[in-house]
């Protein structure tokens, strides 16, 4: 039976794709889109590293029972067939490639998706270049051997140029060169490297956004040789609707503050509420990720700049962060996570003496409090480690949210006013009939299901325990309110003074 293609599907017909970073969040996202959408494609080639004694095929078979590829398990089983999986690491030269396996991979692909990178924002730099920048190094030197290449996509982050009040979709120059970096990198031992870390990282807030910069140098460089592409997403947030409504499967950005603020770990975070927020949900960034191959195909004249798409949504759909934790908090008490540390009632503020005062004395006294008690019972203590990571995350992630983002994203916006209605709907990039509220309902049920692997089920019960810690919220916060006043009355000798007004009286 013959099946009407749409022209995306088209273009993709008989393609063999190569991804680096297929087990991550937006690597899986986009392994089963091309498997679900173009399924008239010949091969999809990914690599993976062993991990934790797992075998990269392992780790394949496990993926595929993740519910995101349940649709194509249901719908286009034949699909999975179409995957071949070979062990590999972009912190090995050739990726770890050799003999038959790399000779399949230059010999057959014709789009590349470079996604492995370290996500660590606040991570050591040797770890950044070593992944970020020396990675995408390596993943060029095997593309410039592949003889059927028609495009290397490279994805970047829309904040690698935090120092420019507009973002173009263009490479901006920086004084570091890539080469330079990775030299010094290789000679220089770590705590020298770590010591001079902040120096060189000026004014890129961490290891991520530096190395994502000098990695685009590094790609455009390429241009003149090779059909480079680079992708430039903003904050990645939960799914929209596909492969499922909020699905998700780290606790980076938003996502973590949603799921930590629902537990009642987060108490206080730096953000100026009246900022719009810069995110794009997974599915529409990916949706956007598989259209760029197809529209450069298009090109007659190559450009004297190499191609650079910024994937953001459409001003009129950024929201406040202000709205966005207000409806978070909100929706948290709908749909309560289970058991959590304390009753969700944090907040935000653009004071950071307010916030000091609230992180103290609502998540660091709590911490030790708690670590405390379990020292007592023989227990093993966490809280305070927990603290320190979640401490470490909002200090890195108020960057982003104390800070107005231009980004203009020409490119990615003419892409949609030259597709047709079908690949339109097939590859959705226009958020803008998305209902808001809606969303946030699906990422905050997307957090709980599938990175707390709570079930719906448990809504009920988790209700009951909502309402117990709002209860025990105020006792508590009563009894400090009193316990406070007691001891300034104390200090100020208002107590001494109201007795002896008393007894003067009698």
């Amino acid at each position: 039976m013959t099946v009407d293609l749409s022209p995306v599907q088209e273009y993709y017909k008989d393609k063999t794709i190569f991804i680096t970073g297929a087990s991550g969040f937006m690597g899986k996202v986009l392994l089963e889109k091309l498997l679900y959408s173009c399924h008239s494609l010949k091969e999809v080639i990914i690599i993976c590293r062993p991990k934790r004694g797992k075998t990269a095929e392992t780790r394949l078979e496990e993926m595929y029972k993740l519910p995101i590829f349940q649709r194509i398990k249901d719908e286009r089983p034949h699909m999975l067939k179409k995957v071949t999986i070979y062990q590999g690491d972009v912190t090995f030269d050739l990726l770890g490639l050799s003999g038959g396996s790399l000779k399949h991979v230059t010999e057959n692909t014709n789009i590349v998706f470079h996604m492995a990178a370290t996500l660590k924002l606040e991570g050591n730099l040797r770890d950044a270049i070593d992944m970020n920048l020396v990675g995408t190094k390596r993943a060029l030197a095997v593309a410039k051997q592949m003889k059927n290449l028609e495009a290397f996509i490279h994805l970047s982050t829309a904040f690698c140029n935090c120092d420019q009040e507009v973002m173009y979709e263009k490479v901006y120059e920086f004084p570091h060169k890539p080469e330079d970096l990775i030299r010094m990198a290789e000679w220089m031992d770590v705590k020298t490297l770590d010591t001079i870390t902040p120096d060189l990282l000026k004014p890129h807030p961490n290891t991520y956004t530096y190395s994502k910069r000098l990695a685009e140098i590094l790609v455009r460089d390429h241009y003149e040789s090779m059909p480079v592409i680079i992708a430039r997403p903003s904050i990645v947030t939960p799914a929209v609707a596909e492969p499922l409504p909020g699905w998700v499967d780290n606790m980076n950005g938003p996502t973590g503050v949603l799921i930590g603020a629902g537990k009642g770990v987060i108490r206080s975070m730096i953000c100026n509420g009246e900022l719009r927020s810069e995110v794009i949900p997974v599915d529409i960034a990916i949706n956007g990720l598989i259209l760029l191959p197809y529209h450069n195909s298009f090109v007659e004249k190559r450009s004297l700049q190499i191609p650079v798409y910024n994937l953001t949504v459409d001003d009129a759909k950024k929201r406040t962060w202000k709205w966005i934790m207000d409806v978070g908090r909100d929706l948290g008490k709908k749909y309560p996570f289970e058991v959590g540390l304390w009753y969700p009632d944090g907040n935000m503020t653009s004071s950071k003496l307010y916030h000091t005062f609230c992180t103290i004395m609502f998540m660091w006294l709590p911490a030790y409090i708690i670590d405390f008690l379990l020292l007592i019972f023989g227990q093993r203590r966490f809280m305070v480690r927990v603290q320190t990571k979640v401490s470490m995350g909002l200090e890195v992630l108020q960057f982003f949210t104390t800070r107005n983002w231009d980004f203009k994203s020409t490119h990615f916006e003419q892409i949609y006013q030259e597709l047709d209605e079908t690949d339109r709907q097939i590859f959705k990039i226009n958020s803008n009939d998305v209902d808001d509220y809606e969303y946030m309902k699906q990422s905050i049920l997307g957090g709980r299901q599938y990175v707390m692997k709570e079930p719906l089920t448990s809504l009920p019960k988790s209700r009951i325990q909502l309402r117990f810690m709002y209860v025990l919220d105020r006792i508590c916060k009563t009894l400090i309110m009193t316990g406070l006043l007691y001891w300034s009355s104390q200090k100020l000798g208002l107590i001494e003074l109201v007795r002896n007004g008393l007894f003067v009286s009698k």
